[in-house]
């Protein structure tokens, strides 16, 4: 498959930048101008003094300039209003000011015709030029990306990062209304994640409450200061300027009643100057050849001429030659008389390889002209034509949907391999497309049902579940044949699983299984999707038979997609059992055939206590880019940093897990990540941020309230009511959790068993304590190699009998586990016991072991509780520092956030930065703007101001 963002995938099949920066320097532009070259129609300089009536915009643009050359930050300015208001001539001004004080510029044009070409806007300013920020061979690895969408924003984001480390830069997109959705998407992200850098982005748009323009605008809000530039009309002064400096002469009354037409728009002024300019002067009227208005200025060119221009407005603002020759049905030779007449009456520019049209008005004004039966017959022509030399599926698309029929299966084919194409990069817009599909597919046969198999995909894929659901039940409700039966139910099991939907899959996928009538490789996903619901069940022992039958079948047949469902399902099912070692087992092989699991396979060793092998694991999905899902690599990056005691870093993962399922609009972890969130914060001693995080858990919640969110929720609410003194709301959260379903024991109490024994107790709930230590105990012995599953399950044991010797020996076993705040817990409890038990030397020696593991990673809160253990003990003089970091300043930074600032001082990337401290740039991007915010600072050149002006350390 040919990657949609490679120089080919563009709608010229060309590189954009080069042309379109040269063309930008010497075409005409519409409105008035400041530049010397730019001229209206036929030739001589619009302004002579600079942009008229856009001086104080001028300054405010000029002011944006400045202030990102002077402080090392970035910013972010919108020129917004009317087509030929004067936006794209603000944006040239803005360009060439910024050049002159030694920004790199990049500049591009939105084209409303290949709005669907994924990048194709932001591509012609980014990947190529004189200058190329990323070459479109350096991104060629995005075609095997899962999310394709994360990974290109993190390479464009250290490309520009890279340049703005030695120029300010400029990047510039006009027309950001008919900006592409993965464009869009990476404006919405990179000028938040360039903050602080010196990047100036200045995009036009016209007048939109929700378009793509306040969008990019409202997502830069808040991160970096923005500005919206708005044009209205000119003023009858400005427009009276404006034809003294074209006529070189005193402005008469019959020119001014003419120019009033105009509205103050300087695009219309300039049309009909350019008019008037080459008319007799004589002339008591205006000449019936003359235009008012762009429509009646085509009436003056020839009907070859005009019927060219039309087939070029068909295939848009900018198109080929020999494309425009092809509609027309004509040599290209014996149209050139056509083109030549085109550019010669300012409707066309000519930049050696494309044709453009000076303005968009223009093309919309000649296109209106055409009939609109012609139109469908010339966009279907234009489909055909742009496929048969070779284009891209997708740059014939926006033809398909405008000129296609239902029942147009030759329309549905091309729409079926563009979405192939675009899929891992705009899932959006590869739903859409599906859907488009849908519409035009013939309403009946088996095109109907593949194309609606299909559109389930993608639309499940995209996160639209409710509508995936709703597509494949109007499609079943159409009585297929029962082979296609079992395949649309077989689609549906996706979106029913990522619904939360268990118990409905496995209805659909017994009933499909028991019609029969499905093909192998259909069988064998049914019964996959099958052991993946009863995962969910309580009778685990059935689902781990339905699971290997599964994969049984799967791997007899050879289809991938059902051995992956069979692994995971098995994998699911071995988790739920608390059976970590033959998760890992699963998950490993899983991760073998498809690398995007990995994060499941980092999480497995971890459970089986083995962080060295999922460390080696972490360094290897940061080398596969963007084959990882990026935001589950960042949970396993989480749980890998929480194991080891590190709270900070792993705050930081959790939070860069979050912004990314946020981007990517799949909110998976969203709810686990808050709950451990909370627990950091409480560890660590900030109250205000655990309820913080309790109340957006709650949220969260309630849009997804599965068994494991809704367990998640009340363990957490547990151990806020055990920290409000509330111990039987605390009691009955945690006995909600043991009831919850038998799943839930491992997979959320695993590690956190000791806490709801101790909840349990200190309510008088023994019984409830008694059946949580067993749980443990079962644990460990299905988990014999574990050292810190056996040592908690001696806690458990030692807490309920409240014998010093079990905690003690609980102790000696978890000595061998990497976890240290499970040891420093346990030390705890054992000294605790000891206190009890009278043997105060020991018990003195235990508490101070577990403070010093508390204070080491961080958890300020709870080796304050040890140290008043240790006081009641007359241990007072022996306090260790607990000191809480302050809210502002250095010495607010976090360890890994010190690290960071230091990197970053001294002129690295993000990237860089990452590559030293082996973690991904995404977290580096979280520790950066957490320094910037505990600093105060705005910029990277702050940074290394403050920095060099500390002592060292």
């Amino acid at each position: 498959m040919t990657s949609v963002i490679d120089t080919a995938g563009f709608p010229d099949g060309g590189s954009p930048v080069r042309r379109r920066s040269r063309a930008v320097s010497t075409a005409t532009v519409p409105g008035p101008v400041a530049s010397s070259g730019q001229t209206a129609g036929s030739g001589g300089p619009l302004s002579r003094s600079g942009l008229r009536g856009r001086e104080a915009e001028l300054e405010e643009l000029q002011a944006l300039i400045s202030s990102v050359a002077r402080t090392g930050s970035g910013r972010l300015a919108l020129i917004r209003g009317e087509p030929g208001i004067g936006k794209t001539s603000l944006l040239a001004e803005a360009v060439s000011r910024a050049t002159a004080a030694g920004f790199s510029v990049s500049l591009g044009k939105a084209d409303e015709l290949h709005h669907l070409v994924p990048l194709s806007s932001l591509a012609a300013c980014l990947l190529h030029g004189d200058q190329p920020l990323l070459s479109g061979d350096a991104l060629a690895g995005v075609a095997g990306s899962h999310d394709r969408r994360i990974w290109l924003v993190e390479r464009l984001a250290e490309a520009i990062e890279a340049r703005a480390g030695s120029v300010p830069v400029l990047i510039g997109l006009d027309d950001v209304q008919w900006a592409d959705q993965l464009s869009r998407f990476a404006l919405q992200h990179l000028p938040s994640r360039l903050r602080t850098s010196p990047v100036l982005w200045i995009l036009t748009g016209r007048r939109e409450p929700a378009g793509p323009a306040e969008e990019v605008v409202a997502a830069a809000t808040g991160n970096l200061p923005t500005a919206t530039v708005s044009l209205g009309p000119l003023s009858g002064a400005a427009i009276g300027q404006l034809a003294g400096d074209t006529l070189g002469a005193a402005v008469d009354q019959r020119v001014r009643g003419l120019l009033d037409g105009a509205g103050g728009n300087p695009f219309l002024a300039v049309e009909m100057l350019a008019g008037l300019r080459t008319a007799d002067a004589s002339q008591e009227v205006v000449p019936s050849g003359l235009v008012v208005g762009v429509r009646g200025r085509l009436r003056s060119l020839q009907p070859g001429t005009l019927r060219f221009l039309r087939m070029g407005a068909v295939l848009g603002g900018r198109f080929d030659f020999h494309d425009a020759a092809a509609l027309c049905g004509r040599p290209t030779a014996a149209l050139i008389p056509a083109l030549e007449e085109a550019v010669r009456a300012g409707l066309l520019d000519d930049d050696g390889d494309h044709l453009v049209f000076r303005h968009d008005l223009l093309r919309q004004a000649v296109y209106a002209d055409i009939p609109p039966s012609a139109r469908k017959a010339l966009h279907r022509e234009a489909a055909h034509r742009l496929v048969a030399a070779g284009r891209q599926p997708i740059d014939a698309v926006p033809h398909i949907l405008r000129g296609a029929l239902p029942g147009d299966e030759e329309a549905v084919a091309l729409l079926r391999r563009a979405v192939d194409d675009v899929l891992t990069v705009t899932p959006g817009l590869a739903a859409d497309l599906m859907t488009r599909a849908l519409e035009l597919a013939p309403s009946a046969g088996p095109l109907k049902f593949a194309v609606g198999e299909q559109t389930i995909l993608c639309l499940t894929r995209a996160g639209r579940t409710r509508e995936a659901l709703a597509t494949g039940d109007r499609l079943l409700a159409d009585r297929p044949s029962l082979e296609t039966f079992g395949r649309l139910q077989a689609a549906l099991g996706g979106t029913l699983w990522t619904m939360d939907l268990a118990g409905e899959l496995r209805r659909r996928a017994e009933t499909a299984l028991a019609t029969g009538g499905a093909a192998p490789e259909i069988r064998a996903r049914l019964a996959a999707l099958r052991a993946l619901a009863l995962s969910r069940g309580c009778d685990l022992i059935a689902a781990r038979e339905a699971g290997e039958s599964a994969l049984d079948a799967a791997t007899a047949i050879g289809d991938r997609e059902a051995h992956v469902l069979a692994l995971s399902g098995l994998g699911e099912i071995a988790l739920n059992a608390g059976e970590s070692a033959v998760a890992l087992g699963r998950f490993a092989a899983l991760s073998a055939i498809d690398p995007a699991f990995l994060p499941e396979e980092i999480v497995a060793h971890l459970h089986v206590d083995d962080f060295e092998s999922s460390g080696r694991l972490l360094l290897r999905a940061a080398d596969k880019a963007g084959a990882v899902r990026q935001a589950m690599l960042m949970w396993a990056q989480g749980q890998h940093d929480l194991g080891l005691g590190r709270l900070d870093d792993a705050d930081a993962d959790f939070v860069t897990m979050e912004r990314l399922e946020d981007e990517v609009q799949v909110p998976v972890q969203q709810v686990n990540g808050r709950v451990i969130r909370s627990r950091i914060a409480l560890l660590r001693g900030d109250r205000e941020a655990a309820r913080e995080h309790l109340l957006a858990a709650r949220e969260g919640l309630a849009v997804k309230p599965n068994p494991g969110n809704t367990a998640a929720v009340r363990f957490l609410e547990a151990v806020h009511a055990e920290a409000d003194g509330d111990v039987g709301l605390a009691v009955d959260r945690i006995r909600h959790v043991q009831q919850a379903g038998p799943f839930m024991r491992w997979r959320l109490l695993r590690d956190w068993v000791d806490s709801a024994i101790r909840v349990s107790l200190s309510g008088g709930e023994r019984e409830l304590a008694e059946d949580l230590a067993a749980q443990a105990e079962a644990h460990a012995e299905r988990n014999p190699s574990v050292p810190t599953a056996a040592g908690i399950a001696a806690q458990a044991r030692g807490l309920v009998r409240n014998d010093p010797a079990v905690l003690e020996h609980s102790v000696e076993l978890l000595r061998s586990s990497p976890r240290p705040l499970a040891r420093a817990a346990a030390c705890a409890d054992l000294g605790q016991a000891l206190l009890s038990a009278g043997r105060r030397s020991e018990a003195v020696t235990a508490l101070t072991h577990a403070r010093g593991t508390f204070a080491e990673s961080g958890a300020h809160a709870a080796a304050a509780l040890v140290q008043r253990a240790l006081e009641g003990a007359g241990a007072g003089s022996r306090r260790a520092a607990t000191t809480q970091r302050p809210v502002q300043g250095w010495g607010a930074l976090t360890p890994s956030e010190k690290k960071v600032a230091r990197l970053i001082a001294q002129g690295r990337t993000n990237r860089s930065a990452a590559d030293v401290l082996v973690v991904s740039p995404h977290t580096v991007n979280t520790h950066l703007a957490s320094v910037f915010r505990k600093l105060s600072i705005g910029s990277r050149v702050q940074l290394a101001n403050l920095v060099a002006s500390l002592p060292d350390d």
